[in-house]
């Protein structure tokens, strides 16, 4: 006779619902989460960049990291950053105040140049070089593009006139001149100028 007092067995639960239920939560979680992300970068909350994004312009040099890169090259780079003071006793060397905030790196063009002076008989020939407070691809774009900033150069010097060639100020304007027509070339060839300034190291009128 079977025993009446034994209990009842809960029914089974089917495996199929668990399953569903295991898989769906992930799936939910996945949807929502990335229209989450879409939303938020066509909203602008956040942007993505590549790993290695860098500007394909020269960078602008500051003087302190031109003076450590000095002391590495002379292998100072025991005194730290502010390097040892004349007297050898450890002491940083004291910074002066003003000047500029960027290091300034000069290229002399080899040959002088020599033009007639706008309407006058007179000619000049001068010798420049010239400055950069970017790096050193500046320097590289005027070796490359020479030829054609020589050609723009002597054009920029057939405008000037007697007046300018005799007094200070009307060198200063030669020298913006000539600073506008090299950059115009090299944002022409490279589409980025850089220099700075122009720098007479001769200047002869005959």
């Amino acid at each position: 006779m079977a025993d009446t007092n034994e209990a009842p067995q809960a029914p089974r639960k089917k495996k199929g619902g668990k399953l569903l239920i295991l898989v769906g939560i992930p799936i939910a979680l996945l949807g929502s989460g990335g229209g989450a992300a879409v939303y938020g970068m066509q909203a602008g909350w956040f942007s993505v960049k590549p790993a290695e994004a860098e500007s394909d312009e020269p960078r602008l040099v500051a003087k302190s990291e031109e003076k450590r890169a000095a002391l590495k090259a002379e292998g100072g780079e025991g005194h730290g950053e502010g390097g040892a003071s004349e007297g050898g006793h450890g002491k940083p060397t004291p910074k002066g105040e003003g000047g500029d905030k960027y290091a300034s790196s000069y290229y002399p063009m080899e040959k002088e140049f020599t033009s007639n002076l706008q309407d006058s008989v007179h000619f000049i020939q001068v010798g420049i070089a010239v400055s950069t407070p970017y790096d050193e691809r500046v320097l590289e774009n005027i070796k490359t593009h020479e030829i054609a900033i020589r050609s723009q150069v002597l054009m920029a010097l057939g405008e000037t006139s007697e007046e300018e060639v005799f007094t200070a100020e009307g060198k200063r304007h030669i020298q913006d001149r000539l600073v506008k027509a090299i950059n115009a070339v090299l944002k022409e060839k490279e589409g980025f100028g850089g220099v700075s300034n122009v720098y007479f190291t001769n200047f002869i009128v005959q």
